[in-house]
């Protein structure tokens, strides 16, 4: 009766055991996905000086300009690196941009424009879905930067891309089929596979 119970028991302890380490595996096979996907893309956050009506609606116009810009200069871009290089040598300029078209709309805000890691939350957009970490960003920040923020991809192009464009800009750019298939509805799964990077990348965060 003992041998029977101490075998019921060290089967249960094998068991748990075995889910641990698949639970540890897929965090770090979620966490593994999350820093390749952040090494092949470069996203765009647009801070507003507030959340009044008038200075929201100046973040869209500043948006809109170095947008513009951006890709342009993007566009021969073959990977993440040279699309970080060529932004790096133009931030002045993105910079003198986006100053023009506050004054032009009749505002005196100061603008900065840099390029560094930030933590992105796992954020939805039409056609696909970037899971939460860090990632490279092109920050525009108008005025205090305190009022609601606009974030997208600048780099692939995926921003202006019509939902069916994506999976094509995304592999151009130098994800594989893999991760285009996660940040896309082409993989079934992909949204669980989102949230469970956001989890381990909230996770290592805390941790750290």
């Amino acid at each position: 009766m003992k041998t029977e119970r101490t075998g019921t028991l060290r089967l249960a302890e094998i068991a748990l055991l075995l889910l641990l380490a698949a639970f540890l595996t897929s965090g770090a096979l979620a966490l593994q996905t999350e820093r390749e996907l952040s090494d092949r893309v470069v996203r765009l956050h647009v801070l507003a000086n507030s959340d009044s009506e008038e200075d929201q609606a100046l973040k869209l116009k500043v948006r809109d300009r170095v947008l513009s810009y951006a890709e342009a200069l993007l566009e021969r871009s073959a990977d993440r690196r040279e699309a970080e290089a060529l932004l790096r040598g133009r931030l002045l300029e993105l910079e003198r941009i986006a100053g023009e078209e506050i004054a032009a709309n009749g505002y005196s805000y100061g603008v900065s424009v840099r390029l560094e890691d930030a933590a992105f939350p796992t954020r939805e957009y039409e056609g696909f879905t970037l899971p939460a970490g860090k990632y490279l960003a092109l920050r525009v920040v108008i005025g205090e930067g305190a009022g609601r923020n606009w974030w997208c991809v600048v780099f692939p192009p995926l921003c202006a891309a019509a939902a069916a464009d994506v999976p094509q800009e995304a592999l151009a750019a130098g994800l594989s089929s893999a991760q285009v298939g996660l940040i896309t509805e082409e993989n079934q799964g992909y949204v669980l596979k989102s949230k469970l990077v956001e989890f381990w990348g909230t996770l290592q965060a805390a941790l750290e």
